[in-house]
């Protein structure tokens, strides 16, 4: 598109605060999750699996809701799937099993689908120069989880906490009427590119959205995987009381989130894969310090030993946590800013299938971060696990920027008849 439409702002807006009530729904299980594993003595990979469950249901029908989108008004489904998450939220202070809490957290997680919906919806309404900082504004909505880390806290003190499915319901409810009053419908004069069904699946053939997807596992999906894990961690690893470990998590989700939209900025002045490619270095270096566990070295001196104490404390944890999440948030923009300069025509599929990708992170990573912890005891074990998937995607990232830099050198010396001479 050449020109952004009137109303496109107002669109914009609707949707960021349609994704954040949503997404604050999606985590809801990251305030929750403490109290459900002292009600029912988790480990802690049964707490992965908890946490991991809303993410699952996310992630995997973001692929059959971004075709969808291409065929269906995103805003129509939008507002479908919010009245298909209500109930599960009116249900949830009745659920006292294990597997109860499982199954109305696959229901919780139709929420997550709302990512794609919007990416969908606002891409109609913005010209091509301005796709970066529009669907930057519109990732912000991930500050939704703010809700989550303050609302909860108070509202556990004052009520018991499985009654915060309903009061999240009554939040939903409000959302979805101001949704439809005042989000705008798509002009019909807007092109939509509609090619058969199967053809949305061609770009699962091509190995450049599975590197894409790959980078969004890390950016989105351990950002997801870390909103979980952080209130747990800091309990663990601290000795923080409840509101505490949510107050330090809520400042890493808040300022994660609010620079998303620079970083869509950046990338549509700069470009993102060098956006990307800083975004990376930056949390590699974090990473390696967060990954080292609290160790004690005794060094054998010719008088005596001398003992030395090597952790990481809170506030230095907290500082790198805080660079980790703005590194994330430019990320985060700048992968679908790349996106949309290579599928213009395909936000919704090709885009489905970059945030299920991510999405799985927020499924797969809090399972394994459980895991190893139980396996290593090493509470830094989460993080380890973080630096060698950022080692894998930049490993690719390197060999896929190598490939291009060769096929452009070739086709410029194919054009240039240099092996004629």
């Amino acid at each position: 598109m050449d020109a952004t439409l009137p109303r496109a702002w107002q669109a914009l807006t609707m949707a960021t605060l349609a994704f954040a009530a949503n997404f604050s729904v999606w985590i809801l299980y990251a305030v929750l999750a403490i109290n459900i594993q002292k009600q029912l003595s988790l480990t802690g990979v049964e707490l992965g699996i908890l946490l991991s469950a809303p993410m699952l249901t996310g992630a995997i029908l973001r692929i059959p809701v971004g075709i969808l989108c291409e065929y269906v008004s995103a805003r129509r489904l939008w507002i479908i799937q919010m009245l298909l998450t209500i109930p599960a939220l009116l249900l949830l202070p009745f659920v006292t099993s294990f597997i109860g809490f499982i199954v109305i957290g696959l229901w919780i997680g139709l929420s997550g689908v709302s990512f794609i919906l919007g990416v969908r919806y606002v891409t109609d309404w913005f010209s091509r120069s301005q796709q970066g900082l529009a669907l930057g504004i519109f990732g912000a909505g991930n500050a939704g989880a703010a809700i989550s880390f303050v609302v909860l806290p108070l509202f556990i003190i004052w009520f018991d906490w499985p009654w915060t499915g309903p009061l999240y319901a009554a939040g939903l409810t409000l959302m979805l009427f101001a949704f439809i009053l005042f989000a705008p419908v798509t002009p019909n004069y807007v092109p939509r590119h509609t090619p058969p069904w199967k053809q949305q699946l061609q770009p699962l053939k091509d190995f450049r959205v599975w590197r894409f997807g790959l980078y969004y596992y890390f950016v989105f999906g351990s950002f997801l995987a870390l909103i979980m894990w952080l209130p747990h961690y800091y309990m663990q690893a601290y000795q923080l009381e409840f509101g505490q470990a949510m107050a330090f998590t809520l400042f890493f989700v808040t300022t994660s989130s609010m620079v998303r939209a620079l970083g869509g900025w950046l990338a549509d002045r700069y470009g993102g894969q060098l956006v990307n490619w800083s975004v990376f270095w930056v949390c590699l270096v974090c990473l390696f310090f967060l990954s080292y566990p609290p160790t004690t070295m005794t060094i054998h001196g010719i008088e005596r030993d001398v003992i030395l104490n090597i952790e990481i404390n809170l506030w230095v944890f907290t500082a790198l946590m805080f660079v980790i999440g703005i590194a994330q948030g430019l990320g985060r923009a700048s992968v679908f800013k790349v996106i949309h300069n290579h599928y213009p025509k395909q936000m919704g599929s090709v885009g489905g299938i970059v945030a299920a990708i991510g999405g799985l992170g927020g499924f797969t990573l809090p399972i394994v971060f459980g895991l190893s912890q139980d396996m290593l005891g090493i509470s830094s074990a989460a993080f380890m696990v973080l630096y060698a998937v950022l080692a894998m995607c930049m490993t690719v990232m390197f060999l896929a920027l190598r490939a291009e830099r060769y096929r452009r050198e070739l086709e410029q010396a194919q054009t240039q008849n240099f092996f004629e001479e």
